[in-house]
């Protein structure tokens, strides 16, 4: 008879219980029974994934670790949302709040940690949430929804991006810090002044030296009131002051504890059969609260139970800041004193500082600002404790520098040189040795090495190092990720092969393509029928088989979705001038249709919020008689052209900016492209209409037009490139028709101009539109025909009826016996 396995239950459903469980299970996958017991309803995710979810960058099935197939794939008995509530040692059982109990041979605690709340007057009001867990999130994207000023108590890590992701959602947000320097435990004065400056430069208000008081408000929080008797309204407050160590369960079942749950090297409590791990936990003495230590417990806790024990020694720590756009790097000691030498280098104009810290030839602190991408070696010598001395004198520009390369050296030099152990990916705690194991075992795309390994695969700031090592350890055999991605995995053809074939073969419709290019799904999916759509608009205008549920579900209705099932609706103004007629007219359709807000968008025009979808025609009717047409506001196509009053107003006006922007706008609309398109033109290069962070954007000076191409705003800012100057306005019209077909060609679908001319290279596009005369107007001419087709307004169309069934109720057009249609949804 087989001896039944010993039985592993895991308290904490979390980054630190599910770890260690996978540790344990890649040493010996049938050592033990596992079950664990999660507080949550859900399977394990990120949480340190949680401000990109809260910013809209990710949704919740972005940041799952493990799935339920992984539970059921392990046999691993998953309790979720039924927390454990007492431990009994001695019977070794523990007891859930459901009433369940069951026994245990091993118990691993990972508690985690708890949000500390300021225990100020009102912290118990409605409104005020903490940042921890999903449903911290849910109740801010609630709370963000309804608008309005949002305060962060706490300008740590957390703290900044909690502030950032309610700011990209809408609020206006202010950050109390107590301190004088923004993350006083990871940045010195010099980088915490300059993220506040960048902070505020985005819109936030930040008060460092903030002491709060009290939390003021009738039943729901209204405001903050600070110690100096200022106050701040709020609607909502994000407690983000620190964690204490969820120590309770262990404290009542009689655990030896401090600030944490007393561990030794093996992670083993003070009960031998009890073992902890994570953030609840206190090793000789110290407490951690970042990710990173994290592994490094569950790997030795797994050896100590499975494989032979090797013993955790503590961790160093670093910080990335996952703020969006903000390149933020620190690790170690840089509070200096006696024996430190501090080695500083700043370039104000680009926005750089680095300081590393230097003790008896040994890196022990390093902060970088503006510029992080040797912050992983920086981190590697410090961990390894390496002589510096030979390269101090090049220490502080970098590993190219200090390695006798220079600015020309290979960039995967570096990567090459680090040590297996070193860490590649902070979010996951990947090795580089675990990596090329993966690269070797036949990962061979930047996919199959997260899938493997999951690095690159939370917030993807190391997917460099990795494709780094995906090239060294292949070799010519690595043709590089981003050089030609196939279209989705319905194909093996590029986008580039796709948009060739489709010319060559003559394809109208995409049965047609699919047919003839071998897809591998009968019906392709949601990445490859948009894009197939979009290519064969684009290659055969006038003559290609639309397909309108190959649409996103925008496209589809000619309005922006909303959160609650209404759409908003955006009329176009062009170049953001408008009337007293038109201005009636969006007057009447919100006070008609009951629209709940009416907002000033950021290109100039005006949002009418809150439309039901069976109202739709009948406010595009009422708009359409005052004159006005689609603003594709929904559409991967022409949104905006934003323009400056110029000549015509402004004593600084060089030229006409806005009659340009009107002419530019009227030849540009409803051309549909590989993604969104935002021109702007500005009288002067005072560029009041921000063109430099525009598809497109023009500055007016005294002797003409400056053309600049490829930038946005967004999450992920770029200023644009300078393409050229012209003379004259039709010169300019003549050029802009030209890049942007040439764009729409060309690039890839869903490609901004900002990557698709990273990938082409400006030098290509200056000698395709600038050098060549008779490829420009051979461009120019492909646009104007293609635009013949493309400039009808939309809504007019459905204004008169068609496609009415879109705009009515399931049970409005079919008997409800009858079977539903089956169509390949796009959201």
């Amino acid at each position: 008879m087989t001896e039944p396995k010993p039985h592993l239950l895991v308290i904490g459903n979390g980054m630190a219980g599910c770890r260690a469980v996978e540790e344990i299970l890649a040493r010996d996958a049938g050592k033990y029974r596992i079950t664990i017991f999660g507080a949550e309803p859900r399977v394990n995710y990120n949480r340190i994934m949680l401000s990109p979810l809260l910013a809209g960058d990710k949704s919740f099935e972005d940041i799952v670790i493990n799935d339920h197939a992984w539970y059921a794939d392990n046999g691993i008995d998953l309790m979720a949302g039924d927390p454990i509530v007492a431990i009994d040692r001695a019977g070794r059982t523990v007891t859930a709040r459901s009433g369940r109990v069951e026994s245990y041979d091993k118990l691993l605690l990972a508690t985690g940690s708890d949000p500390f709340i300021i225990p100020v007057p009102g912290h118990d009001l409605q409104g005020v949430v903490t940042f921890r867990d999903m449903d911290d999130v849910g109740a801010m994207l609630r709370a963000a929804s309804a608008g309005g000023d949002a305060v962060v108590i706490g300008g740590g890590l957390l703290g900044l991006e909690a502030a950032h992701g309610l700011c990209l959602r809408g609020m206006k947000v202010t950050v109390l810090h107590l301190m004088p320097t923004l993350m006083e435990r990871q940045l010195d004065e010099a980088a915490g002044w300059l993220l506040k400056e960048e902070l505020e430069r985005r819109g936030q208000t930040i008060l460092t030296g903030a002491d709060t008081a009290q939390i003021i408000g009738q039943g729901k929080v209204e405001g903050v009131r600070l110690k100096d008797g200022r106050e701040i309204p709020a609607s909502l407050v994000v407690m983000a002051v620190g964690i204490r160590p969820n120590v309770k369960l262990a404290r009542n079942a009689g655990l030896a504890i401090g600030r944490g749950i007393h561990v030794d090297d093996h992670l083993v409590t003070s009960d031998a059969d009890v073992l902890a791990v994570g953030e609840c936990v206190e090793h000789q003495g110290q407490v951690y609260g970042l990710v990173a230590p994290l592994w490094d417990m569950c790997r030795s806790l797994a050896d100590g139970l499975v494989a032979t024990p090797s013993g955790y020694g503590g961790s160093v720590t670093s910080t990335k800041l996952k703020v969006s756009g903000i390149d933020l790097f620190s690790a170690g000691d840089f509070s200096g004193g006696e024996g430190c030498e501090d080695i500083v280098m700043r370039d104000a104009s680009r926005g750089i500082y680095k300081r590393v810290v230097v003790k008896d030839d040994r890196l022990i602190g390093a902060v970088l600002y503006g510029d992080t991408q040797d912050g992983n070696w920086y981190f590697d010598l410090l961990k390894r404790q390496e002589d510096v001395a030979a390269i101090r004198d090049a220490l502080i520009f970098g590993q190219a520098f200090a390695s006798g390369g220079g600015v020309s050296a290979n960039p995967n030099a570096a990567v090459a040189a680090m040590a297996d152990d070193a860490e590649i990916c902070g979010c996951n705690g990947v090795p580089k040795g675990k990596v090329v194991a993966a690269i070797q075992g036949g990962a061979c795309t930047l996919d199959a090495v997260r899938a493997c390994t999951k690095a690159s695969a939370s917030c993807g700031s190391c997917t460099g190092l990795v494709e780094g090592l995906l090239a060294i350890t292949m070799g010519d055999d690595y043709a590089g990720e981003r050089a030609a991605p196939t279209v989705c995995k319905c194909t093996s053809f590029t986008h580039e092969d796709v948009r060739r074939l489709i010319i060559e073969k003559q394809l109208r419709a995409i049965p047609q393509v699919m047919q003839e290019l071998h897809w591998t799904t009968p019906d392709g999916c949601s990445s490859c029928r948009p894009a197939l759509n979009y290519y064969l608009l684009c290659a055969w205008p006038g003559e290609f088989v639309d397909d309108n549920q190959s649409r996103f579900v925008n496209e589809r209705m000619h309005a922006n979705i909303q959160k609650d099932g209404t759409y908003s609706v955006v009329p176009r103004m062009w170049g953001g001038v408008t009337n007293p007629k038109e201005l009636r007219a969006i007057a009447d359709v919100a006070e008609k249709y009951q629209a709940r807000m009416v907002k000033v968008t950021g290109g100039q025009r005006l949002d009418i919020f809150g439309i039901r979808k069976e109202d739709l025609p009948a406010v595009w009717a009422d708009l359409n008689a005052a004159g006005m047409v689609s603003g594709h506001a929904y559409a991967k196509a022409l949104r905006t052209v934003k323009t400056c009053v110029g000549s015509e107003w402004c004593r600084f006006g060089t030229q006409d900016s806005t009659g340009l922007g009107i002419r530019i706008e009227q030849m540009t609309w409803g051309s549909f492209m590989p993604h969104k398109f935002k021109i702007a033109v500005s009288g002067c290069p005072r560029n009041c209409a921000e063109a430099s962070i525009k598809d497109i954007g023009v500055i007016c000076v005294d002797s003409g037009y400056e053309l600049s191409i490829g930038g946005n705003g967004g999450i992920k800012l770029r200023g644009t490139d300078f393409l050229c100057k012209v003379a004259t306005e039709q010169e300019a019209l003549d050029y802009i028709a030209a890049f942007i077909q040439l764009y729409r060609e060309e690039a890839r679908y869903l490609d901004r101009t900002a990557p698709w001319v990273e990938r082409a290279g400006l030098d290509y596009i200056r000698q395709r539109i600038v050098d060549d005369e008779t490829g420009r107007e051979a461009l120019r001419t492909r646009f104007l025909h293609s635009q013949s087709f493309m400039q009808e307004d939309p809504w007019a169309k459905r204004a008169a009826g068609e496609d009415w069934k879109l705009h009515q109720h399931l049970a409005e057009i079919r008997p409800a016996s009858a079977p539903a249609p089956r169509t390949l949804e796009i959201a």
